[in-house]
Parts: C-alpha cells; sequence; structure tokens
C-alpha cells in the first residue's frame, strides 16, 4: 500500500501488441486455440502422472511440476490479453499490474530451476544408475521441488519491488500487452538506472548459472551415453535426453532476446514474449509425450478407462 500510496498512477493502460490496430478478432482466433492446447495438454500430463503408478518416478514427478508451471506461466498474461482483443476493457489496476509482474517473473524463474533440476535428475540415473534411488529418492525430490518454487519467489519478489518502489506519476500507458519490466521502467518519475542495472544483472545471473549447469550436467551425459555398448540402451537414453534439451533451447532463446539485450528492440521482444507465452509452453507436452512411449502408453490407458466408464 506504501508503494501505490507514493504513486499518482492507480490503473494501467494496455496497449497490446504493436502495429495489430484492426486485428484484433483475427489475433483472438490465433491465440484463443493455442491457450485451450496448453490447457488441455499439460493438464493431461499431470493427471496421466498421477494416475498411472508406472509413472511414480522422479523424471515424471518433475515433469508434473513443469505442467502446473506451464499452465500457471500462460495463464498470467493470456486470459487478459483475449479479453481485450475481443473488445473488452485494456485497464488493469495497479494493484494487479503487481500481481502479474511477480507471479510472471516468479514462474519464469521456476522454469529455469526446475530445466536444471530435470538435467540434474538425468545425471544421476544415467551416470549413476545403480545408486539412482538412493541419490532421487522422494525426500530429496519434494526437497529439491520446493526449492525451485522458494528460490522462484525471492527472485521475483526482488524485481518487482524494484520496479513498484519506484513512483509512477506521468503517462499509464504501458506499452506492451502485459505488465513487465522493460514496458513500466520509461512510465516511472524517477532514476530507473538501478531497477535497470538489478534486473538485468539478476535475470542475467539466474539464467547464466542455471545454463552453465545443465551443460555440465549434459556433458557428463554425452560422456556416459557413449560408453553404453549396446545399441537400444545409447538410443533410449539420447530420446530421453533430446526431448529434455528441445524444451531448455525453447526456454532460454526467450530469455536472452527480451531480457539480456543491452538495447531492447520492444517489437521483437513483444514477438518473443508472445511466443514463450502462448507456444512454449503448447510445445512442452508435445515433446515430452511424443517422445516418450511411457506417457503415451498411460494417457491411452487414461483415455481407455474414461471410455469404458463413459460406456
Amino acid at each position: 500500500m506504501d508503494v501505490e500510496n507514493r504513486s499518482g498512477v492507480t490503473e494501467f493502460i494496455l496497449l497490446g501488441i504493436p502495429h495489430t490496430q484492426g486485428l484484433e478478432t483475427l489475433l483472438f482466433i490465433l491465440f484463443l486455440p493455442f491457450y485451450a492446447c496448453t490447457l488441455l495438454g499439460n493438464l493431461s500430463i499431470l493427471v496421466a502422472v498421477i494416475a498411472s503408478v508406472r509413472l511414480h518416478t522422479p523424471m515424471y514427478f518433475f515433469l508434473g511440476n513443469l505442467a502446473v508451471f506451464d499452465m500457471g506461466f500462460s495463464s498470467v498474461t493470456c486470459p487478459k490479453m483475449l479479453l481485450y482483443l475481443v473488445g473488452l476493457s485494456r485497464l488493469i489496476s495497479y494493484q494487479n499490474c503487481v500481481t502479474q509482474l511477480f507471479f510472471f517473473h516468479f514462474l519464469g524463474s521456476i522454469e529455469c530451476f526446475l530445466y536444471t533440476v530435470m538435467a540434474y535428475d538425468r545425471f544421476a540415473a544415467i551416470c549413476y544408475p545403480l545408486r539412482y534411488t538412493i541419490i532421487m529418492n522422494s525426500r530429496i525430490c519434494v526437497a529439491l521441488a520446493v526449492g525451485t518454487w522458494l528460490l522462484g519467489c525471492i527472485h521475483s519478489s526482488v524485481l518487482t519491488s524494484l520496479t513498484f518502489t519506484l513512483p509512477y506519476c506521468g503517462s499509464n500507458e504501458v506499452n506492451h500487452f502485459f505488465c513487465d519490466i522493460p514496458a513500466l521502467l520509461p512510465l516511472a518519475c524517477a532514476d530507473t538506472s538501478l531497477a535497470h542495472k538489478v534486473s538485468f544483472t539478476n535475470v542475467g545471473i539466474v539464467s547464466l548459472i542455471c545454463f552453465l549447469l545443465i551443460i555440465v550436467s549434459y556433458t557428463r551425459i554425452t560422456v556416459s551415453i557413449l560408453r553404453i555398448r549396446t545399441t537400444e540402451g545409447r538410443r533410449r537414453a539420447f530420446s530421453t535426453c533430446s526431448a529434455h534439451l528441445i524444451a531448455i533451447l525453447c526456454a532460454y532463446g526467450p530469455i536472452i532476446t527480451v531480457y539480456l539485450q543491452p538495447t531492447p528492440n520492444p517489437m521483437l521482444g513483444t514477438v518473443v514474449q508472445i511466443l514463450m507465452n502462448l507456444v512454449g509452453p503448447m510445445l512442452n507436452p508435445l515433446i515430452y509425450t511424443l517422445r516418450n512411449k511411457e506417457v503415451k502408453t498411460a494417457l491411452r490407458k487414461l483415455l481407455h478407462r474414461t471410455g469404458k466408464a463413459d460406456g
């Protein structure tokens, strides 16, 4: 409340996607199926992981966490965007803007931490198969999952506090389709250099540390896979890891494009963030199910049981 009382702005106007005036209906028709598929695909994975006893392993436990993250991450920005694309209000209250920015970076940073944990899980499974159940026991898995959410909360709290301790007393027009740091800082009527530097450093350090840990894990994994004598063993190991690597590339590309450029391009940033918010979370279920027989089998059994129950 103190932050809001010191700010002359009580609500913001989201200007939306640049250079798309008159295309709102077309964009709504285009974006709605992506959002629906994101929710349906990730919910299917989550239900399959919970319902199938065979999927009660560390890898699928973290995959279930990723499914929850993807549904939440898309839901932070997409519903509001879809509403104003059909002609409803573009206004967002100050408090809702704070909430949106917090959860966007909270869930976004969790993705980085979660991919790092999943890389460690694959490292333990492939490099130390005989000790895997001890290394990744249920207590460790829960601790790692809780740790990712706590680190995400700390990371996002720092960025949100820095952004909204600044006074906003001039224009309230956000040149973006949701409340984010690069779009809000130009509206502040105070020196934003500290917020710029800390957000750039914070996002950069978190991303870099996670990415380096993933690279180290997969370097060790690659060496171990090449030592596997059977062709079938190597194929299965590479198949499992390749899905994870594809998902990582889809996640880190947007982060580098939007947040780690010294002079960001607003239009490029908007396009990339639409892909990150809509396409990325939708692709993860496809990446992990199309390349994973166990998930596909669990989904087929689940659909078969549902069909029988309906019959």
